[in-house]
């Protein structure tokens, strides 16, 4: 197993990969938001058409206030689109609409990965709820008996989200990516700007998992240094 301050240095560096990960996706968007599409569709507009033609008609397309905080809610069918998104006629906006679409078409079609991780997502959701509760004591009492077990339990059950959740949401940019192109929604050019949001939006999951996985390696190495 990893020496302690080797897993603490990935921790540090997993990190850093978040940040600059966060800093490309808003980076990104903020350009490509100010781009708008020559068909001149909102994203509101745009998601609508791609449920239709998927033969989608039982998900409602909702305004949320968010910034950025777009997402399909598999378990109430509802695909919720930000300010941003959801009024924009931008390159941005139609990707980021798209990409939500995806995740809608891959619940009918019963995409498998979707389908492992609706199955977790109530576990996740306890993982993630103990989570500032393990920091809290670990920064007070240190990482010691039942609270380090913990810990290991709660990353472990968080990384294998987050690998889960990787194939699913390259899937759904790459759904993205297809339709819109197919469908003529975005042009050639715009294109190019559709997959440079997605894949900054794509490395916020790898840093995710590799966030994650470092924090469990870096617990796992207290522990087996205790040994």
């Amino acid at each position: 197993m990893l020496p302690v301050p080797v897993a603490f240095l990935l921790v540090i560096g997993a990190t850093i990969i978040a940040v600059i990960a966060q800093i490309r996706v808003t980076s990104a968007f903020k350009r490509f938001s100010r781009v708008r599409t020559m068909r001149g569709l909102t994203g509101a507009e745009v998601a609508k058409a791609i449920l239709r033609d998927a033969g989608i008609t039982d998900v409602e397309i909702e305004r949320t206030e968010s910034w950025l905080g777009d997402h399909y809610d598999p378990s109430k069918k509802v695909l919720c689109l930000s300010p941003g998104v959801y009024d924009s006629e931008s390159v941005a906006a139609v990707g980021i609409a798209a990409h939500e679409c995806g995740h809608a078409i891959q619940h009918k079609q019963a995409y498998w990965p979707l389908q492992v991780r609706m199955t977790v997502v109530p576990v996740t959701m306890v993982a993630s709820n103990l989570l500032p509760f393990i920091v809290m004591g670990g920064f007070f009492f240190g990482m010691v008996g039942i609270l380090l077990t913990l810990g290991i339990v709660v990353y472990a059950i968080l990384t294998v989200f987050q690998l889960i959740t990787l194939p699913v949401e390259f899937d759904a940019s790459n759904r993205a990516k297809r339709i819109l192109r197919d469908s003529g929604v975005v042009m050639a050019d715009e294109a190019d700007g559709v997959s440079t949001v997605l894949n900054a939006a794509a490395w916020t999951y790898v840093a995710a998992f590799l966030s994650a996985l470092t924090h469990l390696l870096h617990l796992l190495a207290i522990r087996d240094s205790r040994d």
